[in-house]
């Protein structure tokens, strides 16, 4: 579950299904909040780090989402077995942040705007984005392979036509194949880009520096 947006009953549905030792989880939704008001310290790092290439943070407290789903179904998680930041040879849970991932996974010099905007700006970004996904190549560890049942959400001339709903769960669809490479390399044992802790939350980001 990359794109951690469900409803409460969906995430209870998700906690009591008996999967938890064939899976990990990554989620791009806050997982740990411990502060009342203000940013995670997480997110002030990331947003020291990156926020000169426009990919600070959003604000997550206990204020804003005193109640949050992602939040629940991360504990119900770790009650089962999956670890924050655990070893990959085990059940792991991390949380990550797409814009940050995306310039360290393609150097980008700023951050890819597919998100906000116009709808004519959003359909350009996530052309790019999918582009940019269907060619990547992982420093040579990974390579991403798109089913065919999948390809029309990379497909230029299919995003071209899309707006409101259909634009939005496109653009959900493509952050779930970033959350989907991020996870594949932390699972390769890239886990030197940490935000944060544990114990009040932390933003897990790629460095592919190591595989150069």
């Amino acid at each position: 579950m990359p794109g951690c947006k469900t409803r409460r009953k969906n995430c209870r549905f998700v906690a009591n299904k008996r999967i938890f030792n064939r899976i990990s989880w990554l989620c791009r939704a806050p997982l740990i909040i411990r502060n009342q008001t203000g940013q995670r310290e997480c997110e002030r790092a990331v947003g020291s780090e990156y926020g000169a290439r426009h990919a600070s943070c959003h604000t997550s407290n206990l204020t804003k989402f005193p109640d949050s789903d992602a939040v629940l179904l991360s504990k119900r998680l770790v009650d089962e077995g999956f670890t924050h930041l655990g070893s990959t040879s085990e059940c792991w849970q991390i949380e990550c942040y797409p814009h940050p991932a995306l310039i360290e996974l393609f150097e980008l010099p700023m951050r890819l705007p597919y998100k906000r905007g116009r709808v004519g700006e959003k359909r350009s970004g996530q052309t790019t984005l999918a582009q940019l996904l269907s060619s990547f190549k992982g420093a040579g560890h990974l390579i991403l392979e798109v089913p065919e049942k999948f390809r029309h959400y990379f497909n230029p001339e299919h995003i071209d036509q899309l707006k409101g709903k259909a634009l939005k769960h496109n653009e959900d669809v493509l952050d779930s194949v970033i959350c989907l490479v991020v996870a594949a390399f932390y699972q390769l044992g890239v886990q030197d880009r940490v935000f944060g802790s544990v114990e009040d939350g932390y933003i897990y980001v790629p460095d592919l520096g190591r595989f150069q």
